[in-house]
């Protein structure tokens, strides 16, 4: 049975991660800002190269530190990849994602190899407010840090798919040595699905 891939979704109050993970599981956006003191759990699919595997998204409150000293998310050190979200109308939210993916290098178990973190710049449907020119922000998160980067907006659920496409695939190619992985979700399977009358 293929592993359950672990993605762990991060980012300052306000930046958005839950109105992207709900645009991504149920394509559905909210103007009401949810603010939440709890993690929440959400289980899809995924087909990658050929092999389904499941998905567990787990959306964390805004936290302090890396990992967070409560014991309920201890969980969040488990996790294949991280995807840091910030508002690129916000600086401080950037400053956050800098701050944490600081910590979950450094926090990292000896001889457990890349950790694949994903960089996410949402609101791109505000990019007249943009804080910081986009090709500094890629320029720093691709070169100096390694990392992935992806804008998007859930708002207009522009690039959410490539994000967890990019994700999925990271954590393919850390774990299963694949280079050009092709994967489909859940919800774009369903979409095909036939009836018949």
């Amino acid at each position: 049975m293929p592993p359950l891939f672990r993605i762990a979704v991060l980012g300052a109050q306000g930046v958005g991660k839950t109105a992207i993970v709900q645009r991504f599981l149920h394509d559905d956006y909210s103007e009401v800002v949810v603010s939440s003191k709890t993690r929440r759990v959400h289980i899809s699919a995924a087909v990658l190269n050929g092999h389904v595997h499941d998905l567990q998204i787990t959306d964390y409150p805004a936290i302090s530190s890396f990992p967070p000293c409560d014991k309920k998310n201890w969980s969040i050190r488990s996790a294949h990849v991280y995807i840091l979200v910030y508002d690129i109308c916000c600086f401080d939210s950037f400053e956050y994602v800098k701050t944490m993916r600081q910590q979950i290098l450094e926090t990292r178990v000896m001889g457990s190899g890349e950790m694949p973190i994903l960089i996410v710049g949402n609101k791109r449907d505000l990019q007249r407010g943009r804080v910081i020119p986009r090709h500094s922000v890629s320029d720093l998160v691709r070169k100096s840090w390694k990392c992935g980067y992806v804008e998007c907006s859930a708002k207009f659920n522009w690039h959410i798919l490539l994000l967890f496409g990019e994700a999925v695939r990271r954590m393919g190619c850390a774990r299963c040595k694949h280079v050009h992985a092709t994967i489909r979700f859940q919800r774009a399977l369903r979409r095909e699905r036939c009836v018949l009358m």
